[in-house]
């Protein structure tokens, strides 16, 4: 038999009216916690940039015995065409200043029958990608470098390198020079004439972080910690910056979808848009160590696109070196920004590498004694590995 409320009909209606009216004050009181706690938060919560200068705060300074080196990251396609330039490079230094480390396709091997100096056999990363020029797989590949160069705590420079690379002075001067710098050395300016800046990047990427600049750059460890550190920039990259196809009949509409696709050309601004992210600016030279000459022809350039010119033998003269050792200044168009070339508040020359040099500009460099002593019989006798 059940039991009934002893309370007349009005009171026990009462009474349950105001259970649910303090259910749904308690609810509302609970709502209204949750959003100050989440706008507490979200005030609290660092911008990303805040976020990546964090995690760089919590690395340590490393110890190591011996001098500190520089790291030589070679880029490259297959095989190191200037290999006989740089191992005479090399043979001039004390092997405790440097280290090499070598991206290449994957499962190519370094060794006497692919190259023919010494200090490459076996400096190739064996978690080596397939790298897609103008994809994000190139940037990629350079913090694949970063990351392994890092293991060695006296790594203290990283300079990238291309296949086409040569260097302008001996090791010991270029040692010194970078060594004498606290600032990294990395071509930045702002983009203003591109549409490479996605609208989508934001918010992660605000459009006043998008920096441009050249892909070849001169680190101090800590900047390559930050860059294999990121996790928050290079995603949206990945997601976002694709490689435009060029124009194929066969694929009929389908290339009105494909050119539609955004082409940030990422190896000209991640470095530099990650380190803006990053508030670090005011820790670099913003120019780059690396020479290239770009054809600005405006006939040209509607035609062919831009390009780095190529030196031959005949241009690669005296002279012509002599010329680029003497640049002191950069200008940037942009930003109209002169940039006068320093190094620990020192005046210096711009540059200490160039790009991109074939093999005989490159035997003429060695033979006109700008990287060491140099037998032309010993090259010429060989035959160029593959």
């Amino acid at each position: 038999m059940t039991k009934k409320s002893s309370l007349p009909p009005i009171l026990l209606q009462q009474s349950r009216r105001r259970v649910i009216w303090s259910g749904w004050k308690l609810v509302i009181i609970l709502s209204i916690g949750l959003c100050v706690f989440a706008l507490f938060r979200l005030h609290l919560s660092p911008p990303p940039e805040a976020l990546l200068s964090r995690r760089r705060s919590f690395s340590h300074e490393v110890v190591f015995s011996g001098p500190p080196k520089v790291a030589y990251l070679f880029l490259v396609r297959r095989g190191l065409p200037l290999d006989f330039l740089w191992g005479s490079f090399f043979e001039n230094a004390d092997t405790g200043n440097f280290s090499i480390y070598v991206h290449s396709e994957p499962g190519f091997q370094f060794d006497e029958s692919t190259t023919r100096s010494h200090f490459f056999y076996d400096r190739q990363l064996k978690n080596s990608i397939q790298v897609i020029w103008g994809e994000s797989s190139m940037i990629e590949a350079e913090r694949l470098l970063l990351d392994a160069a890092l293991e060695d705590p006296a790594n203290q420079r990283f300079v990238l390198l291309s296949d086409s690379c040569v260097p302008l002075y001996n090791f010991s001067y270029i040692y010194s020079y970078l060594m004498a710098s606290p600032r990294s050395f990395v071509d930045s300016f702002l983009d203003v004439k591109e549409g490479r800046y996605h609208p989508k990047m934001s918010p992660v990427i605000p459009k006043d972080k998008w920096r441009k600049g050249s892909q070849w750059v001169a680190l101090i460890r800590s900047h390559a910690e930050v860059i294999v550190d990121d996790d928050a920039i290079l995603p949206v990259f990945k997601k976002l910056c694709k490689r435009r196809p060029p124009l194929d009949a066969s694929k009929g509409k389908l290339n009105i979808k494909l050119q539609k696709q955004h082409n940030c050309i990422p190896d000209e601004h991640y470095v530099q848009t990650l380190l803006s992210m990053s508030g670090l600016e005011g820790e670099l030279e913003r120019r780059t160590v690396t020479y290239t000459v770009w054809n600005q022809s405006a006939t040209k350039m509607e035609n062919k696109g831009w390009h780095p010119m190529t030196f031959s033998y005949a241009n690669a003269s005296p002279q012509k070196i002599k010329e680029i050792k003497g640049i002191n200044h950069i200008y940037y168009e942009t930003e109209y920004r002169t940039e006068w070339c320093q190094t620990n508040s020192t005046f210096v020359p711009c540059f200490l590498f160039a790009r991109k040099f074939s093999r005989g500009a490159a035997m003429r460099l060695l033979s006109e004694g700008i990287a060491g002593p140099f037998d032309a019989s010993s090259i010429l006798a060989r035959s160029a590995p593959d």
